[in-house]
């Protein structure tokens, strides 16, 4: 069965051509003319991934990623913009987005971005694990972890985060500088890291296993 792609945007002239150029590619492509349609799309059926135009009248493309985050939905979110700057995308990653693409793009530049989420969502193989008595473990072609028997939904990016701090082991720190370059290919700042960390902790709950190793990076550790 194709994968299913949503793509938002409410230039119907955009949203035609991004339809056909992933109908092209083999994809289940449909399409939302803007965020509250792309809410509705999902609530009836989860697609494998979100195309999402940042710049939209009503729910723009970030407010629609944060409810989709909020609830628990680690889709992987591809964001359209017109913007470059560094708090752009920034804040864009903030909103749980896993990927960012600046207008014009070319379409084989947004298929190889769509064919990378898609290789990330599904993992390249088992993770390793911490000891069993830290209850923790990821699937991370599934996006989810478990803790004490607790499922916990993560997205693209959290459980790329996760695993690598799980095949680092206790012994090892990941630093920031490493994080960027294997999670976010080198296309985020550093602090970025630190956030996302923060987003796990949360999920993952207490006692907080993600420490933080002061001057070098973070560590997972019962």
């Amino acid at each position: 069965m194709a994968e299913r792609v949503l793509i938002v945007d409410d230039d119907p002239s955009v949203l035609r051509m991004l339809v056909r150029t992933l109908a092209a590619e083999g994809y289940d492509a449909a399409g939302a003319p803007d965020g509250g349609a792309a809410l509705a799309e999902v609530e009836r059926s989860v697609p494998e991934l979100i195309v999402l135009d940042v710049a939209m009248p009503g729910l723009s493309g970030l407010d629609v990623c944060r409810r989709l985050r909020a609830k628990g939905l680690g889709v992987p979110v591809l964001l359209l913009t017109a913007r470059d700057a560094i708090e752009d995308r920034v804040a864009g990653l903030d909103a749980g987005a896993d990927d960012y693409l600046v207008k014009p793009f070319a379409t084989e530049e947004l298929l190889a971005r769509v064919r990378a989420l898609r290789r990330r969502g599904t993992g390249a193989g088992p993770a390793a694990t911490l000891p069993a008595a830290a209850g923790i473990a990821l699937d991370p072609e599934a996006r989810t972890a478990v803790r004490d028997g607790r499922e916990i939904v993560l997205t693209a990016r959290e459980s790329a985060l996760l695993e690598l701090l799980l095949r680092a082991g206790p012994r090892s720190v990941v630093t920031r500088r490493r994080a960027v370059e294997e999670v976010w290919e080198g296309a985020a700042t550093e602090n970025v890291v630190d956030r996302y960390v923060g987003y796990l902790r949360r999920k993952l709950g207490d006692p907080p296993v993600i420490h933080t190793v002061r001057g070098s990076g973070f560590a997972l550790r019962p």
